[in-house]
């Protein structure tokens, strides 16, 4: 399985009703993605309807008192045993590509669970450690120190591979009446099961999968005093006898800062003895628990102590170990780390596969370039075309839609000026970290996974790097601001504080420009795709070609895609539309549902998205989502024909009132980006922290008027309110009344809206679809409890599952749009955005109508001051005429019109103090004061300067009458020059690269025209399909394969449950058999020994024999075929599993026995698992040797070369001949 699997809209989620076996590992990671902690302990409806829980207990037929004490009643054998919730969780991990492993482990972690740190291979017991499940998984705590007699709490926040902990490591040794796991539970949090232990929910005696994995859970402190640790500390299980896993059990105990063992006796001469012998030897603390021992906890010498668990509560042990584990940490202790995991011998790591190796190394070429540098200088440095000199295009493409007086000419001035931008960011395109980054991800297009590996370790890599620099940021700001803090305290005025403030609002700004991402690096290739498309300039360099196709395949696989820039506040329209047409290359102009989703920030909007449809949006405080970004989610085949489009376009946006913009950027960008979002979707969430939706609602107006405005756009949108963090059941029933408030405002602000501007709305409904009695949702709070150490809210999960089902049944009415009309939704919105500004400015529709009515008064004031102005200018003008004035004074001026100017300012003074809306009208009393001050002085400045200008005239007219005006044209004549530098300019490496790469692409081009890449095989689909054509039941297929039981089949020690005897035999007994062994499978050994007398020794062995006879015939007959130089064929398969199940047919003759149908799939199952790495492996050298795309690009050093020299030795012919002459 991997994570496309599940990266797509299928049948809700089964919430409360049972589940059965088949759907059962779907529907736990379907529960686990979408946060809901309770998919351990999903229930499992029996498959036969006759053998059930709900049937009624048998009943005695006697009354005898005696009888009470007497086991002879017949009790209810026959019902099912349940599958171990642990081994459902096991078995998806072990049938999971190393992707959907990361994210399952990554879930897991955020539902507070422990995670597999070793896990055996089921068939081989091979140990591995899966490293690269825990890479995405970072952990904030908060450490508290004792310095100077007081307490200091610092904050550290780190990818989990990377932190430094003591290490609590737990195992038995042998069995015990109490739950290790449970008692580890109470360490980390007592409310929570981490660690899943005996007496969790659908626990059962038997498990498969379990024994011998080692889990590992990290206890985060809040920096509180009821904290039980006051450092992250990392608890270790091994499940299962110690004494069977030996090799696990070393492992931990050397990696571990404490041991902790638990025996059911401390007695000499066990097997446990020598165990214990050598950790009491060895110089790391030790911890021993005794079950039969009543005692208190002892250190029996230095480091190494001793409590019994006798009659005590598990609160009291816990207490008892907590001390002892805070004492040892806080003294000298070894330190584990999860990296460390790799260099262990005997392990193996996910992380070594070659695949993995080969996208990590890429991705190291990449960051190690990037390595000591600070984050913001890396952008500056690495990515500039989205620095200064986007922003600057921004602010001037803006201004182009805005333009005033002399609007040709200055908009050839600002098209100038753009263009010039572009060239900019041309010359500043060509350096290493996107040259590396391109060549990388162009490399790896095959196998798709080294390009999923490559992405996923430059974002780790990156991610570390700017991990690092936030946290040094973040404590340099925290010391800063405690200085600050001091002096204000002391009441000092002085330039201390004034340099301090300083300071801190310079270390303020380096924090928000401290977040460096994988999204900043496809930004970067989005705006050298604009600019090089912008400029068309003719240059051998044209990777940038290839930017939205690589694009448009991460968008498909699942990728967000940036669709806003959040830095910029802008939508690269060139980039978007090219991304779009790529798109529908690949999968044609396919209709799609756009959901989008609105709210403020850190309000859960990226988290309630992630959780609903399973997608990748950053979450987290200090990674909030900036702009917009984008992800394709495909509607399953399932409930396709539901639908009248194939997917949804899912957009995340930016928080609104984000505290570090100042307030009215933020107003005019919130408004901005609202009405984008909400104008793109065909439907939006409008997410609201809490009960009141204010803050919403005042967005909402701005979004409705300038809809009005946007006559030209079409738009159909809708919208859902959902009110997170909401702790009352009985929210939506009592807050009736509020939605009622809420219609009403939202109406009433609809119809001033469209009084204003002119347009026929009666109410909100009419401009944005909604019905308050349905389109209102309320969520349970995100956490239970208080993080870092709370899981999620089962509630949160069902609210989302909730929600989801509402949008789906909405979705239903929708025809969505097309992918080719969506993209020219965007260019039109985007350019109806531009064009409006003005309502962009206000908080809500009714401060647009009071200010209006304010600039009204406002024009009327002026006016008065121009009409007092130009009479004064007239007579002034007169006596100039007339000779009489040849200098005009200011004072003169002011003094003619001040009896104007202070019945102004009586009138501004009545109008903001007396006027009915004067609470909202203060905010712009003083913008206004100002306004009319500086519009008087500039009418004064004005008129000197026009009167001036009429003396000044009239002075020059004489001397212009005596003076002729010589002109005289001068050519400037640079085309030699330029030829001559032309002529002159070597080529150095780089060029000839950039020239031999463009040739080389078309020649490729060329020559692979008509053929295709070799794809790679998919077994697993063959094999079922090969399994289903031989007569076998897709649902027997995948149960076969599900439960694994396949990959010991050699090893199996009793046969039976794979056989049914022919009639002639004990048929009654044999059937109640048969029917016991396949509901207990391997479970508990005392039923395992009733049943073993029904298959003789001599029938166990011949079946053995079989199997291995069967495997390696067909081994033998898999490796004669011809894949290496031919290539795979599914026949191949075919061919070997007919000839399978003709052996079996031919064994069962004669025989007293029957196989079921189980064996012959099992066995099939079991030798197709044996020869896939060779087949694989074949395949390979096939593609190397056959693949033209492969031999071309093996081939392209060489012709480099012969390149090169080509040209180096046309140069030196020039020079010799330039001697020459």
């Amino acid at each position: 399985m991997s994570p496309a699997d599940f990266l797509k809209i299928g049948p809700p989620v089964k919430q409360g009703h049972d589940t059965s076996e088949k759907d059962l590992a779907h529907t736990f990671i379907q529960r686990l993605m979408m946060l809901d902690y309770r998919a351990r302990y999903i229930q499992v409806k029996q498959d036969n309807p006759d053998l059930s829980y709900s049937q009624s207990v048998p009943v005695s037929d006697s009354e005898d008192f005696d009888d009470l004490f007497s086991d002879s009643v017949d009790s209810d054998n026959s019902i099912q045993s349940q599958v171990h919730p642990m081994d459902v969780q096991m078995a998806v991990f072990h049938c999971s590509d190393s992707f959907l492993k990361q994210n399952l482990v990554t879930k897991l972690s955020q539902c507070q669970y422990a995670l597999p740190l070793l896990v055996p291979d089921p068939v081989t017991k091979d140990i591995e450690c899966p490293l690269w499940t825990f890479r995405q998984i970072q952990k904030t705590w908060k450490k508290t120190q004792i310095k100077e007699n007081s307490n200091v709490v610092n904050m550290k926040s780190m990818p989990i591979c990377k932190a430094e902990t003591p290490m609590v490591f737990f195992f038995r040794l042998g069995s015990l009446p109490v739950s290790k796991s449970q008692l580890m539970n109470t360490l980390i949090n007592d409310r929570h099961s981490t660690f899943f232990h005996r007496n969790c929910p659908g626990s059962t005696k038997c498990r498969l999968l379990m024994d011998g994995v080692a889990e590992i859970a990290w206890y985060c402190p809040a920096g509180k005093p009821n904290d039980s640790f006051t450092d992250c500390i990392a608890f270790c299980n091994l499940h299962g006898d110690a004494l069977s896993f030996e090799k696990q059990h070393k492992i931990l105990t050397e990696k571990s800062s404490v041991t902790v063992v638990l025996v059911p006796t401390l007695e000499k001469g066990q097997k446990s003895t020598t165990v214990i012998q050598d950790l009491f030897k060895s110089p790391k603390p030790l911890i021993i628990l005794v079950a039969d021992n009543d005692r208190g906890a002892v250190q029996v010498k230095d480091g190494k102590y001793k409590m019994g668990l006798k009659d005590k509560s598990q609160s009291d042990v816990s207490e008892g170990l907590k001390g002892i584990i805070k004492k040892i940490s806080s003294g000298p202790h070894r330190s584990f780390k999860l990296e460390s995991m790799a260099k262990v011998p005997g392990v193996t790591v996910d992380e070594d596969d070659e695949v993995c190796q080969k996208g990590k190394s890429a991705a190291m070429k990449t960051v190690k370039m990037l390595q000591g540098m600070e984050i913001s200088k890396i952008k500056v440095t690495f990515l500039p075309c989205q620095g200064d000199l986007w922003h600057e295009w921004c602010r001037i493409n803006k201004e182009l839609y805005h333009l005033k007086g002399n609007t040709e000419q200055e908009k050839s001035q600002k098209q100038q000026q753009l263009n010039k931008i572009r060239q900019n960011q041309c010359q500043a395109s060509c350096n290493e970290l996107m040259k590396s980054f391109t060549e990388s991800l162009l490399s790896s297009k095959e196998p798709s996974t080294q390009k999923e590996y490559f992405l996923k370790w430059t974002e780790i890599l990156i991610d570390a790097l700017s991990t690092d620099d936030l946290s040094s940021i973040l404590k340099s700001y925290d010391e800063k601001w405690t200085e600050v803090l001091t002096l204000k305290k002391k009441h000092d005025k002085s330039d201390l504080l004034t340099s301090k403030q300083i300071e801190l609002e310079e270390i303020s700004k380096k924090l928000q420009s401290a977040t460096f991402g994988l999204e900043h690096i496809f930004r970067e290739m989005g705006q050298i795709y604009e600019a090089h498309r912008a400029v068309q300039a003719e240059s051998s360099m044209t990777y940038w070609t290839t930017f939205p196709e690589l694009a448009a395949d991460l968008m498909i696989s699942g990728h967000p895609v940036e669709l806003m820039d959040g830095d910029a506040g802008h939508v690269p329209l060139i980039w978007i539309s090219n991304l779009f047409d790529e798109v529908i290359k690949k999968l044609g102009d396919q209709r799609v549902f756009v959901l989008s989703v609105l709210g403020v920030q850190s309000s859960g909007k990226s988290t309630m998205l992630n959780a609903m449809f399973g997608l990748k949006f950053a979450v987290s405080a200090g990674r909030c989502t900036k702009g917009a970004f984008m992800q394709l989610v495909k509607v399953s085949e399932e409930i396709k024909k539901d639908f009248q489009f194939d997917y949804v376009l899912v957009v995340d946006t930016e928080g609104l009132r984000a505290l570090e913009l100042e307030s009215n950027d933020t107003l005019h960008h919130d408004n901005e980006l609202a009405t984008f979002t909400v104008g793109l979707g065909n439907m939006t969430l409008i997410n609201i922290f809490g009960e009141n939706p204010a803050d919403m609602q005042d967005v909402l107006q701005i979004v409705v008027q300038a809809f009005m405005r946007m006559k030209k756009v079409k738009l159909s949108p809708s919208c859902v309110f959902v009110h997170q963090n909401v702790t009352d059941i009985a929210a939506a029933e009592k807050n009736m009344d509020g939605k009622r408030r809420l219609q009403e405002k939202l109406d009433q602000m609809a119809q001033l809206a469209a009084k204003e501007e002119v347009c026929d709305a009666e109410c909100f409904s009419d401009v944005i679809a909604f019905d308050v009695q349905t389109d209102v949702k309320y969520f349970a709070q995100l956490w239970e409890g208080s993080p870092p150490m709370a899981p999620p809210n089962p509630g949160y999960s069902e609210s989302v599952q909730e929600l989801k089902n509402i949008i789906l049944s909405k979705a239903k009415q929708s025809t969505g749009i097309t992918l080719s009309h969506f993209k020219i939704k965007i260019h039109d919105l985007w350019n109806a955005l531009m064009n409006e500004h003005f309502v962009f400015n206000f908080k809500n529709t009714l401060e647009i109508a009071i200010y209006r009515k304010l600039e009204v008064e406002y024009g009327n004031w002026t006016w008065a001051l121009r009409s007092n102005m130009l009479t004064i200018e007239n007579q002034l003008h007169t006596r100039i005429e007339n000779g009489e004035l040849d200098k005009i004074k200011r004072s003169y001026i002011f003094k003619e019109m001040s009896k104007t100017s202070e019945k102004i300012k009586k009138d501004m003074l009545k109008y903001f103090e007396d006027d009915g809306d004067k609470d909202m009208l203060v905010q712009w009393r003083g913008q206004f004061e100002n306004k009319i001050k500086e519009f008087q002085e500039e009418l004064v400045r004005g008129t000197e300067r026009k009167l001036d200008e009429v003396i000044q005239q009239k002075k020059a007219c004489k001397k212009l009458d005596d003076k002729k005006k010589d002109v005289e044209s001068k050519l400037l004549l640079k085309s030699k020059e330029l030829a001559h530098q032309l002529k002159d300019k070597s080529k150095d490496n780089r060029e000839l690269q950039k020239q031999f790469d463009g040739v080389w692409s078309d020649w490729v081009k060329d020559l692979t025209a008509d053929t295709k890449p070799i794809k790679d095989i998919n077994l697993e689909d063959d094999l079922a399909n090969i399994l289903h054509i031989l007569g076998f039941e897709w649902n027997l297929i995948f149960k076969c394969k599900k439960n694994g039981r396949y990959k010991t089949i050699s090893q199996v020690a009793d046969y039976t449950g794979y056989v049914v005897l022919r009639k002639h035999q004990n048929t009654r007994e044999q059937g109640f058999a048969s029917q016991m062994y396949a509901f207990i499978g391997d479970k508990t050994e005392k039923l395992k020994c009733q049943f073993k007398g029904l298959l003789e020794h001599g029938d166990q062995e011949l079946i053995r024999s079989l199997i291995t006879n069967v495997e390696n015939q067909s081994l033998n007959g898999i490796m004669k075929k011809p894949e290496a130089t031919r290539g795979y064929s599914p026949t191949y398969l075919q061919e070997v599993a007919q000839n399978v199940q003709r052996t079996v047919t031919q064994f069962e003759k004669n025989k007293k026995y029957d196989f079921k149908k189980e064996f012959t799939v099992d066995l099939l199952l079991y030798v197709f698992d044996r020869a896939a790495t060779w087949l694989s492996e074949s395949h390979k050298i096939f593609t190397v040797k056959n693949d033209a795309h492969t031999y071309l690009e093996s081939k392209k050093i060489q012709y480099y070369n012969i390149f090169r020299s080509f040209c180096k030795g046309n140069s030196s012919a020039v020079v010799f001949r330039r001697n020459d002459l």
